[in-house]
């Protein structure tokens, strides 16, 4: 389904090419059909017919079933991607667009009282050579209890440089660029590389004014092991940006090697016993190795928290098959890097 937003246009003088009237930036939001896309439309203002243009990219897979139609007002623009990824959605979007700027926002956000405005103020102010800008993204967090791993790597968002909850770039920036690299296949990293380009391409970033909110989503039990998937896109960070990336865009280090020398006990205590004989000691050695690393993991995982009974459960299970689970998909990533399986890069 594609509806098509209305353009007025100025007549133009003998000679010279028509000029569009319309708004100076359009909003682009890809989406896998999750029901806060309609909060999301609310704040920005386009379900009643006001705001900036909205592009709404449907990434939902189109083999299989066909889906239920996005619930969307009609004055909203909405695209198929064919399920390729968020890299893949947002430059089918801002290719469709036809303004200056292009606004990214996540489906899952809620931009502040008066966000069009103050984005249009933000970007009002920038200089030729900044090629984007962020917003300030706030993630609400319970006041009555300390907050749960889920939530804490949530509220990280807020500290994060150049990431699509809401981020606005120039057209000419993306030109420049080609946009987003569709090697990514998840939300995770494809922004932070597009920044890195649209930097050393001549453009300075900048931080807006305008305040989006970003709400805590509950992604069940498994939702810490399924964001070890990200280690695979650190592969592809490295390979593309060189071993100092994570500097570069003002990361913290991560706890890749951590996991590796737990996962290596563990193999280890589990090799070592199976050969029996002398090399039990060895193999209860390495075992003790294993469950100090592992308990440490979930001691750092658990303190910070509320300490509930569900949380001290979750965080016990889950430590304990992440840095196996982070490990393999690292291992992925770079065979797949190494092996010129990662696909074109838009």
């Amino acid at each position: 389904m594609t509806t098509e937003m209305t353009r007025e246009t100025n007549a133009a003088s003998p000679g010279e090419p028509h000029r569009e009237t319309g708004p100076a930036v359009t909003v682009v939001i890809p989406t896998i059909g999750r029901p806060s896309l309609a909060a999301t439309l609310a704040a920005v203002g386009r379900v009643h017919g006001h705001g900036p243009e909205v592009i709404v990219v449907d990434d939902r897979p189109e083999d299989g079933p066909e889906p239920l139609p996005l619930p969307v007002p009609g004055r909203v623009r909405v695209l198929r991607s064919g399920g390729r990824g968020p890299a893949a959605a947002r430059n089918a979007g801002w290719r469709a667009a036809t303004t200056p700027w292009v606004v990214f926002l996540d489906d899952d956000v809620v931009p502040g009282p008066g966000w069009a405005r103050a984005l249009t103020d933000d970007l009002a102010r920038l200089p030729d050579n900044v090629g984007g800008s962020q917003g300030r993204l706030e993630v609400p967090l319970p006041a009555d209890r300390r907050p749960t791993d889920a939530e804490r790597n949530t509220a990280g968002l807020a500290g994060a440089h150049w990431i699509t909850a809401d981020m606005a770039y120039r057209r000419t920036a993306l030109e420049t660029t080609g946009g987003f690299d569709e090697r990514f296949p998840g939300a995770y990293r494809e922004d932070a590389d597009l920044a890195l380009r649209v930097e050393r391409a001549g453009f300075s970033l900048a931080k807006g004014e305008r305040l989006t909110r970003h709400p805590v989503r509950d992604d069940g039990f498994w939702s810490s092991v399924r964001l070890q998937r990200g280690n695979a896109s650190d592969a592809l960070m490295r390979h593309v940006h060189g071993p100092d990336w994570r500097v570069i865009i003002g990361g913290h280090p991560g706890r890749l090697r951590r996991h590796a020398l737990t996962t290596g006990m563990g193999l280890l205590a589990l090799t070592l016993a199976a050969t029996g004989g002398r090399r039990r000691r060895l193999a209860a050695a390495a075992g003790l190795a294993w469950l100090g690393l592992t308990a440490e993991f979930a001691r750092a995982r658990i303190a910070p928290g509320p300490r509930t009974p569900e949380e001290i459960v979750r965080m016990a299970v889950t430590s304990v098959i992440i840095p196996p689970v982070a490990c393999a998909q690292r291992i992925r990533g770079e065979v797949k890097v190494r092996t010129g399986r990662t696909g074109r890069r838009s």
